[in-house]
């Protein structure tokens, strides 16, 4: 049964971890790979360059639009795409992440979070601007 008093407290928490780690991905393509070294990347593994920036904003704006709960459930959809791109690159590395070149338990179990934050919603303590609550969806 779930608990409908700690309930948007636990989507909450998740909806900040899950955003404050695209951040961090996403602010780690720029400054510590620098955005050409990043579309070098995804070339080199055969993604055509302009999915490095698509990752890139993806990860950053989604990011920074989790942690205030703008739009929730639709930017929560909508980084499914770069992390499912990550498991297939993972996927040959074996499950541990820790394996080198990184395993795919991390990017899966990112994925399913995402999933489970965009079926639960913003949660508490999310910011509720007009033009998105016109999409009740989306929140």
């Amino acid at each position: 049964m779930i608990d409908t008093n700690t309930a948007p407290y636990a989507a909450f928490l998740l909806r900040v971890i899950s955003g404050a780690l695209l951040l961090a991905h996403g602010l780690m393509k720029i400054f510590i790979f620098t955005i050409p070294g990043t579309v070098g990347f995804f070339e080199s593994l055969g993604f055509p360059g302009i999915f490095a920036y698509l990752t890139i904003l993806a990860e950053v704006a989604g990011g920074a639009a989790l942690i205030l709960g703008v739009a929730t459930r639709a930017v929560a959809i909508l980084t499914l795409p770069p992390l499912l791109g990550a498991l297939v690159v993972h996927s040959g590395n074996g499950w541990v992440f820790s394996s080198q070149g990184g395993g795919w338990e991390f990017p899966l179990f990112w994925a399913i979070t995402n999933v489970v934050i965009a079926l639960l919603g913003s949660g508490a303590y999310a910011l509720r601007l007009p033009v998105v609550q016109k999409f009740a969806w989306a929140q």
